[in-house]
């Protein structure tokens, strides 16, 4: 019961909900302010039987509205009827009224026409007016733009592009953005980023031009820099020499002179090209045009491009370094070669020390740096290849100069050159190298001039004018009168002569070499021990060895060198005065011709033996005995006279040399004739000899050793000489006396008579004697009364014969 209650109840709300629904829709619809189509679907969107429902409802209200209109017409029907009545009443009036307007207003607009006509006009001019003070204010705002475009273009034809960057920067930033509505100025707009990147290309194009005429003409601007650089120092050295009175005073006076005058015409001209040209001074940069860079780095700067243009400036530059370091092939051949090639590095630098300076950024230090590492390993790698090649000392000199000028001039500009001045120093062995090859030549050709006689002076002044050249003195020589002879030959003030101009070439190399004086005097001591100790050494042993030169030009070399060897004093002395370094310093080297020439001496000594010992061989060899003769001839062989004469001749000429020369020359040759007189008799192809041909013998044994007791050679104690042939005479003496039986019996004693005989001596030539005498007693049988002598003496051979092969043998087995 209870639900069927609460069934009812929601029922009757639910319909009393829907009429009010019902009453709201309606009152929407006559609002006419909501549209229709929301309220009609909220209507029939309920229950099914809404439709129905709303139609009774809305015909109930239309029933209702049209009760109340006919009350409200009903309420008013009387006044509309008098409003009618009083309408009609006005209507004659109103038509009157009507004519009269019309005649009026016809009449006012004839009137009213030229005013008409001067408003408009008058309007039109207005906004003509108008117009023009728009036209005006737009053409004001526009004019700006056209004038800086204008300015753009102009300074884009004459080149300016850096001004004109800053122009199109003016309008965008300030004036396009006023009138930006005008399709002009879109135009401009559109125009700006490609005139930007023209800009661009033609400052790229300069900057193009630029590197290409650089590297056409970096030559002359690293000759000109060279030149500046060169006549500032030589300007600075004139002045440091100008004000040191005492500079040179203790060089060779010859010398000294030459260096004076040198020195006066060098600052003389530098003072006259300094007042010329004081006024007119053109750097190395000064002809140079390098706008194109900074205009180029400015554009690129300003367009945000300033990496991009580094990098590229960078690599160019790079690349045209290592075309600048390639050197040609055939520079080493001239000075011009070398003079272009320093020119060109120099060139490249001055520009790149220039670029650093005044840009910011574009170059740095370390980039220069870098830049000048890499091309000193190719300059230093090219110099040592090309160098090398030069075998001129002259050349050599010539590119010493040259790095000396390059490494200072590069120096003033702030890069490290050590490492140059290092390489000069190998250099400088170079070209002592090419120096001692020229003077080889040098020397070669004095002595193959020289007639090695001694130098005749015919009065004074031949005598000065010798010893001007060669520090000779001989007070026993200065004691005589003229005419007279000097000891030493042409060669010898030749070669001291020679070797001065040497140490002047090496002083020549050692200059601007910013070096100490004690090092300087080091090197040239260094270098002229190499001219002595190895050229002028080995020209005097080839020379001795050559074949042409007899004993006489031996003994004048033997000569010669003792006059060099005393001169090296004076050569000592005279590079001491070069380079004002005493002698008595610590480190001061000592020159080593003294060496030199005594081995020069030496061998000469040794080869005045072999030509003397094969000059008697050659005499030996023409000796023609008759080993079979019965009897001497009772006098000395001539061969051995010619000989004996030949060595007296020869040692005559020996009276210029040391005493001990001579003797040992004087021993030497007697020792070597005894050894071959000794060889001659026990000669193997000899195989008998007959008692007449001892005699023979003796007889020229004889001669040699009364050639050895005339004294050829002063200066022998006693019989020294004669002890040459003692071992002749005691082997000759034992055959001439036949005393076998002293020489058995004292055999082996201090006190033998015959001591200096060897067994094995006597054995052969005892031998060969026994065979002559058999020879010799088959000729002569026919005499029988000689026959018992000659078998008893061939008993007694026969028994020391025996005896002498037993000590023969003896000593063979002792040993």
């Amino acid at each position: 019961m209870a639900r069927k209650s609460k069934s009812n109840l929601s029922e009757l709300y639910l319909e009393e909900n829907k009429d009010q629904i019902y009453e709201n829709a309606l009152a929407e619809i006559q609002s006419f302010e909501l549209p229709l189509g929301t309220t009609l679907r909220s209507v029939y969107d309920d229950q099914p039987n809404a439709h129905q429902k709303f139609m009774e409802k809305l015909d109930a209200c239309i029933r209702n509205h049209d009760r109340e209109i006919e009350k409200m017409c009903n309420f008013h029907h009387q006044g509309f009827v008098d409003a009618i009545t009083e309408l009609l009443k006005v209507r004659a009036d109103a038509e009157k009224l009507k004519v009269q307007v019309t005649d009026t207003n016809r009449r006012l607009q004839d009137a009213g026409k030229e005013v008409i006509a001067q408003t408009e006009e008058i309007i039109r001019c207005r906004v003509q007016q108008r117009n023009i003070t728009t036209v005006v204010e737009k053409l004001q705002l526009c004019l700006p733009v056209l004038e800086m475009y204008s300015k753009l273009k102009e300074q884009m034809s004459v080149k300016r592009y850096y001004s004109a960057l800053k122009t199109m920067e003016q309008l965008e930033n300030l004036y396009l953005p006023r009138v930006s509505q005008y399709r002009f100025c879109q135009i401009m707009i559109e125009n700006l980023p490609k005139l930007r990147e023209e800009i661009k290309e033609i400052s790229m194009s300069d900057l193009k031009d630029f590197l290409e005429s650089i590297r056409k003409h970096s030559d002359r601007i690293g000759e000109t820099a060279m030149k500046q650089a060169q006549q500032q120092k030589t300007f600075s050295t004139a002045l440091q020499k100008q004000n040191n009175v005492n500079y040179g005073r203790n060089m060779h006076l010859g010398r000294n002179r030459i260096l004076e005058s040198k020195n006066e015409i060098t600052l003389k001209r530098t003072f006259e090209d300094e007042d010329e040209h004081e006024e007119e001074v053109l750097t190395a940069q000064d002809l140079v045009d390098f706008s194109p860079v900074y205009r180029c780095l400015h554009i690129y700067s300003v367009l945000g491009d300033g990496e991009i243009f580094e990098n590229y400036y960078r690599k160019q530059r790079r690349k045209q370094a290592r075309l600048v370091l390639q050197p040609q092939s055939s520079m080493h051949e001239t000075v011009e070669g070398y003079r272009r090639y320093f020119s060109q590095i120099v060139g490249f630098f001055v520009v790149e020390d220039h670029i650093l300076h005044v840009t910011q950024g574009l170059v740095t230090r370390t980039y220069t740096d870098e830049l000048w590492n890499m091309a000193l390993s190719k300059i230093i790698a090219v110099l040592r290849t090309h160098s090398s090649y030069c075998n001129d000392p002259d050349l050599v000199l010539e590119l010493k100069n040259l790095i000396v000028v390059f490494a200072d001039t590069l120096q003033g500009y702030g890069f490290p050159v050590n490492r140059l001045f290092d390489l000069l120093f190998e250099i400088r062995d170079q070209y002592n190298e090419t120096l001692l090859k020229k003077w080889s030549g040098l020397f070669r050709d004095i002595f193959e001039a020289d007639n090695y006689s001694p130098i005749p002076v015919a009065n004074e002044e031949e005598y000065r004018i010798v010893i001007s050249k060669f520090p000779f003195q001989d007070p026993e020589l200065d004691k005589q009168s003229f005419p007279k002879k000097l000891p030493m030959s042409q060669s010898v003030p030749q070669i001291y002569m020679q070797v001065k101009e040497f140490i002047y070439a090496s002083l020549k190399f050692s200059e601007s070499l910013h070096r100490s004086s004690t090092e300087i005097d080091d090197m040239l001591r260094k270098s002229t021990n190499l001219l002595l100790t190895r050229t002028l050494s080995s020209c005097l042993q080839n020379l001795i060895k050559k074949p042409h030169i007899g004993l006489t030009e031996l003994v004048q070399i033997i000569i010669n060198t003792t006059h060099l060897e005393q001169a090296c004093k004076y050569l000592e002395d005279f590079i001491s005065n070069i380079t004002n370094i005493s002698q008595l310093t610590v480190h001061t080297a000592r020159l080593y011709g003294l060496s030199t020439f005594k081995d020069a001496r030496h061998a000469a000594e040794g080869e005045i033996y072999t030509k003397l010992n094969q000059k008697i061989d050659e005499f030996i060899q023409i000796a023609d005995y008759d080993w079979t003769m019965s009897e001497s001839d009772g006098r000395a062989s001539g061969y051995l006279m010619d000989l004996i004469n030949f060595l007296r001749s020869t040692f005559q000429v020996f009276t210029h040399l040391p005493g001990k020369v001579a003797q040992t020359a004087c021993m030497s040759a007697c020792q070597h004739l005894s050894m071959s007189l000794m060889q001659m008799l026990l000669d193997s192809e000899l195989k008998q000899i007959s008692m007449g041909a001892i005699q023979q013998f003796n007889l020229d044994v004889i001669q040699c050793e009364l050639f050895a007791s005339s004294e050829p050679v002063p200066g022998f104690q006693g019989d020294t000489l004669q002890l040459a042939f003692i071992d002749l005479r005691q082997l000759l003496d034992l055959f001439m006396v036949w005393d076998w039986s002293t020489y058995l019996a004292d055999y082996g004693q201090a006190t033998s008579k015959y001591l200096r005989v060897n067994p094995s001596t006597a054995l052969t030539l005892l031998e060969k004697v026994h065979r002559g005498m058999k020879d010799s007693s088959k000729k002569n049988n026919i005499f029988a009364q000689f026959r018992k002598n000659d078998r008893d003496k061939q008993k007694l051979i026969e028994t020391v014969v025996k005896q002498l092969r037993s000590l023969v043998n003896g000593m063979s087995q002792h040993t």
